[in-house]
């Protein structure tokens, strides 16, 4: 799929970019009135210093140069100003044009769901959306903008020097279809080096997270070394890949320019020729000589920014396969669970676990109520919580407040068996995601999990390095705690083996806390394999290895 990515040929503006970035339409429409406004002052400072000079070589007298020298000056202070509101402008429309691209993809990824995202590299996507949409600002704030300007500047310019020597109109119109062949050619070639470069910066920070995430297996192992040598070759690739674009695009510069160079000269041989013969007029021959290599310039510059822009461009057929795989807002289907709690319920529900379907389960989980999932290990206790999740793929049904949906996890405030911890003070873990943190619910989340003893201030290192194992538990539960209570519509707690880690005393005094908040009006789904978690369940589901779910 890469490759057919990298072999297909787009026109100079992708537009899926336009699509996705409507930001960048109005910034385009302003460089425009920009750049035809420094058309018009290329022509008048080209005139102005031709009648100028051609005063100058034929005696005139300085009163009558002065106010040509003026205009011209006057006319290089605008150009420098609208050069630099150019600059302001391609800089602020790039920024918002990649900051709606962002959203845009963060959108798509939650309406894709937790179960699309699973199958994905958490790292490849990660540089996608970070390292690739930076690499855009390029693409918008400079590529963009120039191929904007090489569409109004050079027909305006050209229209200039026709009406001033056709001759040299027609040298210019045979000469400059040359440059755009080139950069085609070399076109290809920068999108083929480019493609393979940023695809191994995917494969290493892949690479790289997967080795980290095991490092302790590979340690115990002693196969550490091995996953070094595996990201130091990788990362030589990578090296090898980079030094190609910069072959490619330094050959591009050259060639460009030297075919803009070599047409400028015939120009200026052939105006050279015709004004010792006495066939062209001076002030004629000057204004089409300054004008000539302003006519190249904008092409030219085309293929640098499209170089400059070449990574983000790269990224962007990933994005665009996110962005138009995701279903619309309005296919999403949102709900609104009721402040006090939802009812879910689950029917005939069949969670696919690689090539075999587990079996059927049946549940409901109503407001004041306990449910217990119960059964051996590997029967598909977690796998039904996935599936409620959006994270595993299933048959069957599942209704929240009388509406079918894909998945309930809008209405579910949840705690995995893993913590899923990171860097940051505890108080930032309980509050994950949420902007404005509110430390008083932060304070309460954190005593009803029993985590007392964990100061909310800590901070924590990599993968909540800094607790332990049973108190990053309880602040994970805590979490999930913050959740019910801060997000609307979210009115059933999930926790899936919640005290694994914890002694009989805090595994005891969190069943009490749970039960106080079921009788408070909130469901509660709780996968536990201890016993004693029985005695706050109002319903028992014994999901066993070949058997339907049966409530007791």
């Amino acid at each position: 799929m890469s490759e057919q990515r990298a072999d297909r040929v787009r026109g100079p503006v992708d537009p899926r970019l336009v699509k996705y970035a409507t930001a960048s339409r109005s910034f385009l429409a302003i460089t425009a009135a920009i750049v035809l406004a420094q058309t018009g002052v290329i022509v008048g400072v080209a005139w102005t210093l031709t009648s100028a000079l051609v005063g100058a070589i034929g005696g005139a007298p300085l009163e009558q140069l002065w106010p040509l020298v003026g205009t011209a000056a006057a006319l290089v202070v605008v150009r420098a100003l609208l050069i630099a509101a150019s600059e302001r402008v391609s800089a602020r429309g790039a920024a918002r044009a990649s900051l709606q691209l962002r959203d845009a993809l963060v959108s798509a990824v939650h309406r894709l769901g937790p179960r699309w995202l699973g199958d994905r590299n958490a790292a490849s996507l990660a540089v996608v959306a970070g390292h690739g949409l930076e690499s855009l600002d390029a693409y918008f704030g400079r590529y963009l903008p120039q191929l904007v300007a090489t569409a109004v500047t050079m027909p305006i310019l050209f229209g200039a020097i026709l009406l001033a020597d056709p001759i040299s109109a027609l040298i210019i119109a045979v000469t400059i279809p040359l440059i755009p062949v080139f950069m085609i050619l070399i076109g290809l070639a920068t999108r083929s080096v480019q493609r393979r470069q940023f695809d191994t910066l995917r494969r290493l920070a892949a690479r790289f997270a997967d080795t980290v995430n095991g490092l302790g297996t590979l340690k115990a192992f002693g196969r550490q070394h091995r996953a070094a040598d595996t990201i130091e070759s990788v990362t030589r690739s990578y090296k090898r890949e980079t030094m190609a674009v910069l072959r490619v695009s330094f050959v591009s510069g050259f060639a460009l320019e030297f075919l803009a160079s070599i047409s400028v000269a015939i120009v200026a041989v052939t105006i050279g020729f015709r004004l010792l013969a006495g066939e062209m007029d001076l002030l004629v021959g000057l204004f089409v000589l300054l004008l000539a290599p302003e006519t190249y310039l904008p092409l030219r510059q085309v293929g640098v920014q499209f170089h400059a822009a070449a990574e983000g461009v790269a990224a962007t057929d990933e994005i665009f396969d996110v962005l138009d795989s995701a279903p619309s807002e309005s296919a999403v289907g949102v709900f609104a669970a009721p402040r006090g709690g939802s009812r879910i319920t689950v029917r005939a529900l069949r969670v696919k676990r690689g090539e075999r379907m587990l079996p059927p389960i049946d549940l409901e989980v109503a407001p004041g109520r306990v449910v217990l999932i119960d059964g051996p290990s590997g029967a598909g206790k977690s796998s039904l919580v996935a599936a409620l999740l959006g994270f595993a793929e299933y048959d069957g049904t599942i209704d929240v407040d009388g509406e079918i949906v894909a998945d309930a996890r809008d209405a579910i405030a949840w705690a995995g068996q893993r913590p899923g911890l990171v860097a940051g003070s505890v108080s930032h873990n309980v509050a994950l995601g949420d902007p404005a943190l509110d430390r008083a619910t932060v304070e309460a989340s954190l005593i009803d999990a029993q985590a007392i003893d964990v100061d909310p201030t800590l901070e924590l290192g990599v993968r909540g390095g800094g607790l332990s194992g049973g108190q990053a538990q309880r602040v994970a539960v805590a979490r999930a705690l913050y959740r019910l209570r801060r997000v609307a519509g979210t009115g059933v707690l999930v926790l899936d083996e919640p005290s694994s880690a914890l002694d009989s005393e805090t595994e005891g005094a969190l069943w009490d806390r749970l039960r106080e908040l079921a009788d408070d009006g909130i469901g509660v789904v709780l996968v536990s394999h201890r016993p004693s978690a029985r005695r706050i369940a109002d319903a028992v589901v014994t999901v066993a290895a070949s058997d339907r779910g049966v409530v007791s």
